[in-house]
């Protein structure tokens, strides 16, 4: 039975120590107040020694601040809600490992381009380099793996720094942007400050009118057009743009991992998802499209699987606003650099002839839709999901961890738009999905937001069901136990001989007893034929409930293209 939610929910704002507006203003209260000026409403973190002046500037603000219990869980949280709203997510941690724990959370926004402000407490200035206590060069470590860095040295200028490191995040090709407050610069007391004042945005790069017009003409000499859609056109905000094109135009469309929702996947002209677990339908057609339009994609490998063999009698129209994906892994015979909706707008003057096209694409999308008759009284995955998403309809919200249950989620879910699916994709990291559900949540509350987990994922971050339950954060939980780490497995089974090595998880917990335990609702689902009342459940609940749903340990993701193969030789079931 489960546990009633006796404990308070804490107040948005700590009461203020007696006296403490008496105390005269710190760098600390200037970075506090320029966070409120730049419209930052909810702040992920840990508190620790080296950003403790920051905490102690927190209490009487109007930031929310969301206490995670693991500085990964905070980054994580943090890039949900830039995913969620555009703008930049905030997190914040201390010095030493709660910087080097951010990390795992700041590389998966790079990888995916997702806008985030990282705020870390440091040593003072004067020990720095000194190997002083939970000290490390989060500066270098985090190089690689950011857009932008910056260690604040000048207690004068802190407003201005913030203004300008959220205007890099969330401008251009968004990412992560890390600043780094060394303890005397939070502490030093500051006479005056001026307001943060975002930099003025600079208007919107036009893509070059010959490129476009060589774009229409390359358009509408093909018969076999294809457009492919990735995560850049919901960066770019373009995605009214390109639903505008494919309707002008006909074309058909298939998406990454990323792309998903760009076109709501209902859409007859969207194919479903190419790669390395894509459809059938929408693999064969890249592989015979005589064009291929790539629209804020990159050629991922997963996406493209054998990249010399992909689509090899396409041409290639690419539209990024980062000049550096055209070109880098396939040349492109006309590149349109700049704004990604103007580009649009400016290509749907294309008339292409392509009528058997479509119908011999519509044909193939029948042929090889999925199927959902397996064998057996258990429960299948993807047509539960199947069901969850279509039940929930467009304010369904998958937070997707990482796993089978991730290409289930791609493969079979209903998404009315791209915030409809968030996962790790490029950096694909074990633990995302139920911190990432409390950031997404939070950011729209009004969204049936689910997360969708693995038994192995879930355990990378199960202590933020403690977060869930202190905010009362009305999460919905999906949680397919198999038993096993099922895509290791998998291709444990297929490609190294069946040595299943260390993928067993004999030993996990009764994960409804344990959400339990945490102060969660939570039920167990073991039969197919209890589908319907556990969506019903999952769906009438008004707080956080998880349901633990065991499935068959030997189910395999299908298809499936070989590492190394192209993308027409498709593993199926």
């Amino acid at each position: 039975m489960t546990r009633p939610m006796t404990a308070q929910e804490p107040s948005d704002a700590t009461p203020i120590a007696q006296g403490h507006n008496t105390r005269p203003k710190t760098g600390s209260h200037v970075l506090v107040e320029a966070l409120e000026q730049l419209g930052v409403e909810v702040v992920f973190g840990y508190p620790g020694g080296a950003i403790m002046p920051i905490y102690d500037a927190l209490p009487g603000s109007k930031l929310k601040h969301i206490l995670v219990r693991h500085e990964q869980a905070a980054a994580l949280a943090a890039d949900a809600w830039g995913r969620m709203t555009g703008k930049a997510g905030v997190c914040m941690a201390t010095s030493g490992p709660g910087a080097t724990n951010l990390v795992t959370g700041i590389a998966n926004a790079f990888m995916d381009s997702i806008p985030m402000v990282a705020i870390t407490g440091q040593v003072p200035q004067a020990i720095m380099g000194t190997d002083g206590f939970q000290e490390v060069d989060v500066f270098g470590i985090t190089m690689p793996v950011v857009k932008h860095s910056v260690i604040l040295r000048d207690p004068s200028k802190i407003a201005e720094t913030l203004a300008e490191c959220f205007h890099i995040a969330e401008s251009g090709r968004p990412g992560p942007v890390l600043i780094d407050v060394p303890k005397d610069v939070a502490t030093a007391v500051i006479e005056s400050s001026q307001p943060a004042v975002r930099p003025t945005v600079r208007a919107r790069v036009a893509a070059d009118e010959a490129s476009v017009k060589a774009g229409i003409d390359i358009i509408n000499s093909a018969k076999k057009p294809l457009l492919y859609v990735g995560g850049g056109v919901a960066r770019a905000g373009a995605v009214e743009e390109l639903r505008a094109f494919a309707k002008e135009t006909g074309i058909p469309e298939v998406s990454t991992l990323q792309g998903l929702g760009c076109l709501p996947t209902w859409d007859d002209q969207h194919l479903g998802m190419l790669g390395m677990h894509g459809g059938k339908a929408a693999n064969m057609a890249v592989q015979e499209s005589d064009l291929l339009i790539v629209c804020g994609a990159r050629f991922d490998d997963r996406a493209t699987g054998r990249l010399d063999s992909f689509a090899p009698n396409a041409r290639v129209v690419h539209l990024d606003r980062d000049p550096a994906e055209i070109n880098k892994l396939r040349n492109a015979d006309v590149g349109i650099q700049g704004d990604l909706a103007k580009a649009m707008q400016g290509l749907s003057a294309a008339r292409p002839e392509i009528d058997a096209w479509c119908s011999h694409t519509q044909d193939e999308k029948v042929t090889h839709a999925m199927r959902y008759d397996a064998p057996g009284k258990g429960v299948f995955a993807p047509l539960f999901l199947k069901e969850l998403s279509e039940a929930a309809g467009d304010d369904f919200v998958a937070v997707c961890d990482v796993g089978q249950h991730q290409m289930w989620v791609a493969q079979h879910c209903r998404f009315s738009r791209p915030q409809a699916h968030l996962t790790s994709g490029g950096l694909g990291t074990m633990g995302y999905g139920v911190p990432a559900g409390v950031g997404a949540k939070l950011a729209e509350p009004e969204a049936t937001v689910v997360t969708v987990t693995g038994d192995g994922s879930v355990m990378m971050n199960i202590h933020e069901l403690a977060t869930i339950r202190r905010y009362r954060v009305p999460l919905k939980i999906v949680l397919f136990d198999n038993s096993t780490l099922g895509l290791v497995r998998q291709w444990q089974e297929l490609f190294f001989e069946e040595n299943f090595s260390e993928v067993d998880l004999f030993d996990n917990p009764d994960f409804a007893e344990l959400a339990e335990a945490f102060g969660i609702e939570a039920f167990t689902v073991t039969k197919r034929d209890d589908t319907d009342s556990a969506i019903d459940r999952l769906l009438s609940c008004n707080g956080p409930i998880l349901a633990h749903v065991r499935i068959d340990p030997m189910e395999n993701v299908w298809p499936l293209v070989p590492p190394g193969r192209s993308n027409a030789e498709m593993m199926e079931a």
